[in-house]
């Protein structure tokens, strides 16, 4: 079940924040998604978003101003969180470069991280569902893409999953 955090009308369509229980990471997890007012009439084709280093959903969403053209070319645009938070792991926030948003879009192997750093599994198997439920975005039409940590992320998880993404 997807939590409404906070929406708000932009550019004719929405703008949300919102969390969710994710069985693949264990914890909650956050994301955005703008809706552009072409949801109205049908699904639309998906635009996802991976963040850089350090960032959360709201960077890009409060910082881009991509809602104005995915407003106009009818894109659902959506923002994870760049890694799970507050996962209790001893150490997390010692470094801004691993742990606490620098999940990387990888799967972590070894214990302790392994338990909640499973963001190539959370973007690849469970957010397109989350979204596909709960919004009319069309996971058939869905595409990929970030910038610096998230662009890596993107390419590498278009690569290994051929077909997903257009």
């Amino acid at each position: 079940m997807v939590e409404t955090v906070s929406i708000s009308r932009c550019h004719g369509g929405t703008q949300g924040f919102y969390r969710h229980a994710s069985r693949e990471i264990g914890l909650p997890m956050r994301f955005s998604v703008f809706t552009p007012a072409a949801a109205a009439q049908a699904r639309v084709p998906i635009l996802l978003w991976l963040s850089g280093l350090t960032c959360t959903e709201e960077n890009f969403t409060i910082k881009a101003g991509a809602q104005r053209l995915a407003a106009d070319a009818g894109f659902l645009v959506v923002a994870p969180d760049t890694s799970p938070r507050d996962t209790g792991i001893e150490g997390e926030d010692d470094d801004w470069a691993f742990g606490t948003g620098a999940g990387f879009y990888l799967d972590a192997t070894v214990e302790p991280w392994s338990r909640h750093y499973r963001m190539e599994s959370y973007i690849i198997r469970e957010l397109p569902g989350v979204i596909a439920d709960a919004f009319p975005g069309d996971p058939q039409r869905m595409s990929i893409f970030g910038h610096s940590m998230g662009g890596h992320g993107a390419l590498s998880l278009a690569l290994k999953n051929p077909g997903m993404f257009r």
